[in-house]
């Protein structure tokens, strides 16, 4: 199955040390002396200017990223992050100069003292961090975009919840409703033919909050099974505020599941391959579905409820 979601990373803070050993450069006296007035007359400027003006100094000319120790620089004293200096195979991408292994600790330096803005500024977070403090913050910040969680397809759609709901809705055609319990029927003709890309998708409108019950089937190991599990629209710590059950049952038999659904901070593939749901295999399937072997049938019934 093809994930809709993405993980992130831990990004250690990190703390130059004046002791570095790395030598700043085999650059002339006067290349040097141009890159250190580029940076005084960066640092001189006051105010958001400042900043603004210190953000393009650090920005890689590859990525466009911000630039993170170790910062390299060729001998023209031209600087790009350490991951773009793989991707350009140890060439300068501005003057083609081979790279080497030179660091621009002057700059290294100035960024350690450097206060930005989130980079979620503009949806909401007005918290202002040291240079090096900021990208660790943006990788856990409660106003980053979300990612879509529809998990049919490679979606590279990130928003907030509503304009969310509404790209769920109109462009993946999902299913709405509203309330709070579910009734739903799954039906397979064949189901015996098991792939790891079958998977259904329900957005529920429940307490003002929308939740994502996915069912799929796919391969544990060599055993086809099925699975149904709940998604939160919006943070973990919002999410543990509801739980929910659900319920699938046939020839007086019964299997039950309940559990605090998963935020969609978490990647759909996450959430699926930890089992945090209802999983049922295909045997047991079929026994619910009356026993023939020849057709499924799965009535999976739910609530979902405040705590």
């Amino acid at each position: 199955m093809i994930p809709g979601g993405s993980s992130y990373m831990d990004v250690p803070e990190f703390h130059p040390s004046n002791q570095d050993s790395s030598p700043i450069g085999s650059s002339t006296e006067s290349e040097n002396s141009q890159l250190s007035k580029k940076i005084a007359s960066s640092v001189s400027k006051l105010g958001l200017s400042s900043t603004g003006s210190m953000h393009e100094l650090l920005e890689c000319p590859v990525c466009t990223n911000s630039m993170y120790p170790p910062i390299h620089q060729c001998p023209n004293g031209h600087t790009l992050c350490s991951s773009c200096k793989l991707r350009v195979h140890n060439h300068c991408p501005t003057c083609r100069c081979e790279l080497g292994s030179i660091r621009c600790l002057a700059l290294e330096k100035v960024a350690e003292s450097l206060e930005m803005p989130c980079r979620y500024h503009n949806l909401g977070c007005s918290d202002i961090f040291l240079y090096y403090n900021k990208l660790k913050h943006e990788q856990t910040c409660g106003f980053r975009p979300y990612n879509c969680p529809y998990a049919g397809s490679e979606c590279l759609i990130t928003g907030d919840i509503p304009s969310l709901v509404s790209h769920l809705k109109h462009d993946h055609k999902v299913d709405m409703h509203d309330g709070c319990t579910f009734n739903h029927r799954y039906v397979k003709t064949n189901p015996h033919e098991v792939e790891n890309a079958t998977w259904m998708l329900t957005v529920f409108n429940c307490f003002g909050q929308h939740f994502c019950l996915h069912f799929e089937a796919f391969l544990l190991g060599v055993v086809p099974v099925y699975m149904a599990f709940l998604r939160f629209m919006g943070d973990e710590n919002e999410a543990k505020s509801f739980s929910y059950s659900l319920e699938v049952g046939g020839n007086n038999r019964k299997l039950i599941w309940q559990g605090v659904p998963r935020s969609i901070r978490d990647s759909h593939k996450k959430v699926r391959d930890s089992y945090d749901g209802l999983v049922i295999h295909r045997n047991m399937a079929l026994f619910f579905s009356s026993g023939n072997r020849k057709e499924l049938k799965l009535r999976i019934t739910g609530r979902i409820w405040k705590e």
